[in-house]
């Protein structure tokens, strides 16, 4: 096989990059809800506030507020969301659908967050709170079986940065960590709200040997990073994309790292890149400059993520479209990519080999054969055609 045709080979069409297995941790539960669940469900709760009442224009108002450069707009975008998530009944099925339309979307493994302390105006405990969403993944992957589909869904538990119930989310990932509960993260604005203001959590965590990640390096750059990793103990980067401001790339093409990428790297901690989300927030102008790009040249632990599925309107097909339209991506990288999340993951390194020598690897190796079968058949026709 010439390297023309090898590369032809492996270049994903949309249709193989929707059936390859993907894997997903960087996700919010109140950034992905179907826009007529939203209607729904506000209909249903009495929910009065959304600026639209029909799904399609809804969804569009949604990505265009995202999309608006405004702060505002974007924090108001999760105020209705949330605003329809406050009975046990509409957490359940928001936490279902959303297993459905992951595993519709051909993922076998994602760690889907939300925060319990959002989540309690309609009088539900914390407890109550996490065994809805629980118990929504585990009907979502039911009902995912059933349509011939296979996914895991592992929730983690976050705290938002600018309260103080870190410690007690915390305590509550753990009670729950063989219940559905994989992890612990913290979220929200990082511009003066430190990770290291919830040490007391991280501290705790890390003598219950449990796992967390931490949304840093998304806005406030490599301080944020810093304090994360060497301060707080973060298992992974929750985006991390500004490590690219500790990377110097020269005319010449050569590259440095300096001292805090250098450690990223040569650690290997996972970073969770969601790339549509960073061109909405400023972090790359395009998906082409999108960091991502030179991360994985230069063998950091990137992965592929999309943060709030409706504000971006995306999916991880969509994100891997992008890159593939921006890098020439094929599907050795997104076998790449799929292997470092999960190896990332926070299940146990058993199961995660499994889902990668079992499910991952023989997924990518029979989507890339099927150009041999596509050959063979049209020298089959063209042969006929001769007769």
């Amino acid at each position: 096989m010439t390297s023309e045709t090898a590369q032809k080979a492996t270049t994903p069409s949309s249709d193989q990059i929707r059936r390859a297995p993907k894997v997903l941790l960087h996700d919010h539960l109140d950034g992905g809800l179907r826009p007529g669940t939203i209607v729904e469900l506000a209909r249903e709760s009495g929910y009065t506030q959304l600026p639209e009442t029909d799904p399609a224009k809804l969804g569009v108002w949604f990505h265009a507020a995202a999309d608006s450069g405004s702060l505002e707009r974007y924090l108001e975008t999760f105020s209705h969301t949330v605003g329809v998530m406050q009975t046990r009944e509409s957490l359940v099925r928001v936490a279902r659908e959303c297993a459905e339309d992951l595993a519709e979307d051909g993922v076998v493994y994602a760690e889907v967050r939300y925060a319990p302390e959002q989540h309690l105006e309609g009088g539900l405990s914390l407890e109550e709170v996490v065994e809805a969403v629980n118990e929504g993944f585990r009907e979502g992957e039911r009902i995912a079986r059933e349509n011939g589909h296979r996914i895991r869904v592992g929730a983690l538990l976050t705290a938002m940065r600018h309260a103080a119930r870190s410690l007690e989310i915390a305590e509550l990932a753990n009670r729950y960590r063989d219940l559905g509960v994989v992890g612990f993260d913290i979220a929200g604005a990082e511009a003066g709200h430190p990770p290291t203001r919830h040490l007391d959590a991280f501290e705790y965590l890390k003598r219950e040997n449990n796992h967390f990640t931490i949304h840093a390096g998304e806005a406030f750059g490599l301080p944020s990073i810093w304090q994360a990793l060497q301060w707080c103990g973060a298992d992974r980067l929750g985006h991390g994309v500004r490590i690219i401001d500790d990377i110097q790339v020269h005319a010449d093409g050569s590259v440095k790292l300096g001292r805090l990428a250098s450690y990223v790297r040569d650690k290997r901690i996972p970073l969770e890149l969601c790339p549509s989300s960073n061109l909405q927030t400023g972090a790359a102008d395009s998906y082409a400059a999108h960091p991502i790009g030179l991360l994985r040249r230069l063998h950091f632990r990137a992965t592929v993520n999309t943060d709030n599925r409706l504000m971006s309107h995306t999916s991880m097909s969509r994100e891997f479209e992008h890159l593939v339209d921006a890098f020439g991506y094929t599907l050795d990288d997104m076998q790449w990519f799929s292997v470092n999340a999960m190896k990332s993951s926070f299940i146990p390194f058993d199961e995660r080999l499994a889902m990668i020598n079992d499910v991952i690897k023989p997924g990518y190796a029979e989507l890339k054969s099927e150009w041999l079968f596509r050959q063979t058949t049209s020298t089959s026709d063209s042969a006929t055609e001769g007769e």
